[in-house]
């Protein structure tokens, strides 16, 4: 089945695609995060939303609302979207997201069985999001069933002190696209989101708060986040929770855009995967 465009509006536009089972029935649905510059049509998302559909979940991917993309784009078409990106308005469209579920396609999602997945910096925004739907549990709220990231970070302080006094002194920090070449600004939005908010957005804390089973799958060649932030949030972790190294693997698992197709190293990230997702969401 082909993937249904939807958007939301509020509290800001979020573009995405619905990966739906062949089976009408109400499916476990997984909601996927993409990273820093990634997108929902970004290399292994397509494939892996599509495997999880003929494996009778139901996958929601989607454009954050600071991404600057609209489904179909191949590079940023909104720079001053792109500019005021926050992990803290990152976080709360999952959560728009997530309770706009019911509408997005109604009567195909069993929102009782629901996952998060992650890559990235999107890793860590999912693992963010599990610890509040863990908080709201406590108060009475419904619980998330299993939490996947892969490549995820566990510190949101990545530059040198030279880069943050450059990024504080001109007011934009200019990340680079390695693919396309586009210089993407970034800015102060972005430092003090993260300066303001240490405490709800403490990747460690978050790790030990969480209750959704959690598979942990990281490269050790990962290039871009050293396996030592993996270990990091195992070693922060509460039960359960499960660190997957993947010998050799890259930060993106070997793959790239457009995706040319599966290699021994996307495979394993996959397949563990799908076996956590199934083994939680259909208990």
């Amino acid at each position: 089945m082909a993937p249904t465009p939807f958007q939301l509006t509020r509290p800001r536009p979020l573009v995405g695609l619905l990966d739906l089972p062949d089976d009408p029935a109400p499916a476990p649905v997984v909601v996927l995060c993409c990273g820093f510059k990634g997108f929902a049509e970004w290399g292994f998302f397509p494939p892996l939303a599509a495997l999880l559909a003929e494996r009778g979940l139901a996958a929601v991917r989607f454009n954050y609302g600071d991404s600057g993309m609209q489904i179909g784009d191949a590079v940023v078409t909104d720079l001053e979207a792109f500019r005021r990106q926050t992990i803290s308005g990152e976080l709360a469209d999952v959560g728009a997201l997530l309770s706009a579920l019911p509408q997005l396609a109604p009567g195909r999602f069993d929102t009782s069985r629901l996952a998060l997945y992650g890559h990235s910096r999107g890793g860590a925004v999912a693992l963010l999001a599990a610890a509040r739907l863990a908080d709201a549990n406590a108060a009475g709220a419904g619980s998330l069933r299993a939490l996947v990231t892969w490549s995820a970070i566990s510190h949101f302080d990545r530059l040198a002190a030279e880069e943050l006094r450059q990024w504080r002194e001109t007011g934009t920090w200019t990340a680079v696209n390695a693919r396309t070449g586009q210089r993407l600004p970034i800015g102060l939005e972005l430092l003090h989101d993260i300066e303001a908010h240490r405490a709800e957005l403490d990747c460690a804390a978050a790790a030990a708060r969480r209750r959704a089973p959690w598979l942990i799958v990281h490269g050790e060649g990962d290039e871009t986040v050293p396996v030592a932030d993996a270990e990091a949030l195992a070693a922060a972790a509460a039960p359960p929770a499960e660190l997957l190294r993947i010998a050799g693997a890259d930060h993106a698992f070997g793959a790239r855009t457009p995706f040319a197709g599966p290699n021994p190293h996307l495979i394993a990230a996959l397949n563990a995967t799908q076996t956590w997702l199934l083994r939680w969401l259909r208990a």
